[in-house]
């Protein structure tokens, strides 16, 4: 074997490995974004985009607690 044919497959491999850690680390940051999601949370988005009155926010608060 030739010294370029190796440092064409090192080079490949080079690029791969990074990229492929990079992708696995996307893949659980984003994964644990949507769990985080707690009933509280959603309560709040309904109530900030007004779905729920302020009276039905209240309500519901108070039954999680």
């Amino acid at each position: 074997m030739n010294d370029y044919t190796m440092g064409g497959f090192g080079m490949g491999l080079g690029w791969f490995i990074p990229l492929l850690v990079v992708g696995i680390l996307f893949y659980l940051f984003n994964e644990n974004k949507n769990k985080d999601s707690s009933a509280k949370d959603i309560l709040d988005k309904r109530y900030a985009n007004g779905e729920i009155d302020e009276q039905e926010y209240k309500t519901k608060t108070e039954t999680l607690r």
